[in-house]
């Protein structure tokens, strides 16, 4: 196990850490310069702590004392072809002033962790070619694949899509 960077303490948030997910979701909108995703429609507070109570959802929080400056959202996949389940890693960010200092790397670390304890075989991630930074730290964790994307767009109930 990686231990964590001495100023910093990282935290598998649970049911009663909704504060700290919307702490969480700030710096995620900070980060990836897209506040209106992560501030426009944050959720109930009962919506938040059942996700954090729940099994699917996983999100770690890095924090310098009781500030969260950074953290993982995953998801563990539950597969059908065979027993076994794999964790999907939706957003990672570090605040732009704790960058450059490891904490990326721990949060990884904690995640193959939780991986391991919940016996799932693989970690896997996205990242944007241009993203240099985030293509170079997954790229010292695993294989990279080259692979398409594609959104496919959901009507709403009333039959109007969503973009």
């Amino acid at each position: 196990m990686v231990e964590p960077i001495a100023e910093y303490a990282l935290r598998q948030l649970c049911g009663g850490d909704v504060q700290r997910l919307k702490a969480l979701l700030r710096v995620f909108g900070e980060a990836f310069a897209d506040t209106p995703t992560y501030q426009n429609a944050v959720p109930s507070d009962a919506y938040l702590a059942d996700l954090l109570s729940g099994t699917q959802f996983i999100a770690v929080a890095a924090l310098a004392g009781e500030e969260v400056v950074g953290g993982l959202a995953g998801y563990e996949l539950v597969k059908f072809e065979r027993e076994r389940k794999e964790i999907y890693i939706y957003d990672l960010a570090v605040a732009a002033g704790h960058r450059r200092r490891g904490v990326a790397k721990c949060l990884i670390h904690e995640l193959k962790r939780i991986a391991s304890e919940r016996g799932a075989y693989v970690i896997f991630v996205q990242a944007d070619p241009p993203d240099a930074p985030a293509v170079a730290l997954y790229e010292m964790f695993g294989t990279r694949e080259t692979v398409y994307h594609f959104d496919i767009t959901v009507p709403l109930a009333g039959g109007v899509p969503t973009e």
